[in-house]
């Protein structure tokens, strides 16, 4: 938590806070720790090591005193001088490890500092406790509670990419693999409560009975986030009786929601510039490979990470592809103008285009500006430039004409007629572009899919019936794709069929708008009611409701959720360091351009939701667009981050065709 004691206290994200959880708390507390070694060993498992890697680079983990990182479930060579720092799940087969490496006559390592990710289950810690070998060589044995992933400075997921097929899929209903999953979530999404200190009021996305009419089931699906809701209570509650710095009180908000709320975000073309990165570059998490020419003619492979500590990529990161392109160009032309050195070098060549070799003339003659430069070169670079990448990518799909009928079909404005119209005008698209369209019309669209259109399509749009499959798939997450045709006649009076999905609004664009940018993911709509206190208790119910509510509903005799929450006692006011919020000035070798004027003021308590079965890039960016106009930090979470190809391969996964046959 951020030290609220002033106005202009230093705000740490949630990111920061992870990152000071790990390398403070647990690493430089042991290499403070009397007669411990210099050096360690640092021991992880499969989960671990990606939660230390998303947050921690390994200079940092080094500079606390580790020498080697070791994986729990491999081979490791004894090394009985050096102390080894154990940071794990609790599980059987990692306690088993333990005691394997530390019992005996000659364990692996001198001692053991043991941290685990999660709270550990009694009859481990019992099993821990009944080897006095072990128990005399362990120095710290403790529960850090830190089990997820950080994306960025707002988002987290719980590294559970399968959550879509387990949940979801027609095997998953009721399966072992759903119960799993649904108690892995829990206690992971638990651990980023008590990492921050802090204890929510849970909500969750309620089922609809009637979302797919009379006829319709409600499913082990449909309870995905109620499910969890309850799951989660139930450790946060753990939590409250055994953590000291725990809250006693409910201190943020959480809203539990799934994929079904929105199918069509991960579908979409999203056109700002993070999105479209991760949609046509082959981008590895947030590693780029890209390839630049040397002096010397040779072509080399180079990577670089697309993250928080690149202040450019932060910049343009959330703008629409179009405007990052301007303002790269403009960059370069502004260090070009600020700098007389660059000028003199460039031969004053003020409006023209800097070239490549110009580029390298500059970095030789000011190695001050290296590291500028590098990042202005990565996005710059005629052919290995991402902006360009993606602008040639753009015009060879014809992506424009793609995107614009993308957003037609979501408001309304074209039908399936436009779809095949364009894929008979447009012989080279690629089968993803066609299934992404057809899929949007889809679920945009219910009950419009019948016999004559599926064979249709089939032949127009040349689709297999694995295409064919995964457009059906849409019905798992809770999309009607055809009429269910009555049995007999009946004058039963049914209920009116009800979405369950919120509708898209047609929003006023800024006054840059692109039309390709009218669509928005709808789990901003949720969000920004949340943030009003406008979330209907009915369709978003709490695990428990808020003692104010029902307080304040009983005496003004409202609904319980017309009543405005009440302002808590500590309430931040602090200034938020907002990289992506000003401009960032190249004309100096610092990036580092501290507090901005134009940085929005964090006043009330963080907002939480997490969507079930993996979410989006646009999704992510609508949560830092939130934060600045509630004026509230609002973090997001979720099984998984996808970018359109991986959501696809997980929607084809939901059901095979020997299924449905």
């Amino acid at each position: 938590m951020a030290d609220l004691s002033s106005s202009r206290s230093v705000y740490r994200s949630f990111k920061q806070i992870l990152h000071d959880r790990l390398l403070k708390d647990m690493l430089h507390t042991v290499r403070t720790t009397k007669q411990s070694t210099v050096w360690k060993v640092l021991v992880m498992d499969e989960i671990t090591v990606k939660v230390m890697s998303s947050s921690c680079k390994m200079t940092e983990i080094t500079e606390e005193g580790i020498s080697l990182v070791e994986n729990i479930g491999k081979s490791r060579q004894p090394l009985p001088a050096l102390d080894a720092v154990y940071f794990i799940q609790p599980s059987q087969n990692n306690v088993e490890s333990l005691i394997g490496d530390m019992s005996g006559k000659a364990p692996r390592y001198k001692r053991a500092f043991v941290f685990f990710s999660s709270p550990v289950p009694r009859n481990l810690l019992n099993t821990i406790k009944s080897e006095a070998s072990v128990l005399a060589r362990v120095a710290v044995l403790r529960e850090v509670n830190v089990e997820f992933l950080t994306i960025d400075t707002q988002g987290f997921t719980t590294d559970h990419d399968k959550a879509l097929e387990h949940l979801f899929g027609d095997h998953g209903a009721d399966s072992r693999d759903y119960e799993l999953c649904v108690e892995s979530m829990a206690i992971r999404l638990s651990t980023v409560f008590a990492s921050l200190k802090e204890f929510p009021h849970v909500r969750y996305r309620a089922p609809n009975p009637h979302a797919g009419g009379s006829d319709s089931k409600v499913t082990a699906r449909d309870f995905v986030p109620t499910r969890l809701a309850a799951a989660l209570w139930d450790c946060l509650m753990k939590f409250k009786a055994t953590l000291s710095d725990f809250p006693i009180a409910e201190t943020c908000e959480l809203v539990i929601v799934d994929r079904r709320i929105d199918p069509v975000a991960p579908i979409m073309h999203e056109w700002t510039y993070d999105a479209m990165c991760n949609d046509l570059l082959d981008i590895d998490g947030s590693k780029y490979t890209y390839e630049v020419t040397t002096s010397s003619g040779k072509k080399e492979r180079k990577e670089v990470l697309l993250a928080d500590n690149d202040p450019i990529w932060m910049e343009i990161r959330d703008l629409h592809i179009a405007d990052a392109s301007l303002q790269l160009t403009e960059k370069m032309q502004e260090f070009g103008k600020k700098n007389e050195a660059a000028q003199l070098r460039l031969n004053n060549k003020e409006g023209q285009e800097i070239s490549t070799k110009e580029m390298q003339k500059l970095v030789q003659a000011l190695p001050q500006f290296q590291d500028q430069i590098d990042k202005l070169s990565l996005h710059i670079h005629k052919r290995a430039q991402i902006a360009t990448t993606i602008n040639d990518q753009i015009k060879k799909d014809g992506l424009n004409d793609i995107g614009k009928l993308e957003q037609d079909l979501v408001y309304g404005e074209a039908t399936s007629k436009d779809i095949l119209s364009m894929i008979d005008s447009k012989q080279g698209m690629s089968q993803d572009n066609k299934l992404r369209l057809l899929l949007i019309y889809a679920a945009t669209h219910p009950d419009k899919l019948d016999t004559a259109k599926r064979l249709q399509w089939t032949k127009l749009a040349k689709l297999s019936g694995e295409d064919m499959n995964t457009i059906t798939n849409l019905e798992c997450l809770g999309v009607s794709l055809s009429k269910k045709q009555p049995e007999g006649f009946s004058l039963q009076f049914r209920p009116r069929k009800v979405s369950i999905r919120p509708t898209r609004k047609e929003k006023n664009q800024d006054e840059m708008g692109w039309q390709l940018s009218r669509f928005y993911p709808l789990i901003e709509d949720v969000v920004a009611e949340l943030g009003k206190n406008g979330l209907p208790k009915e369709q978003y119910p709490y695990v428990k409701l808020p003692v104010s509510l029902v307080g304040e509903a009983s005496v003004t005799g409202q609904p319980a959720s017309a009543v405005p929450l009440k302002k808590p006692h500590s309430v931040r006011t602090i200034r938020y360091n907002w990289a992506a919020a000003g401009k960032i000035s190249v004309g100096s070798a610092s990036s580092d351009s501290g507090s901005s004027t134009n940085e929005p003021t964090i006043t009330g308590t963080r907002i939480f939701v997490f969507i079930v079965g993996g979410m989006t890039r646009s999704e992510l960016r609508t949560m830092r667009k939130l934060t600045a106009q509630l004026k509230r930090e609002v973090i997001i979470g979720s099984t998984s981050l996808d970018n359109p190809q991986q959501f696809l391969q997980k929607l084809r996964s939901l059901t095979t065709i020997d299924d449905i046959d």
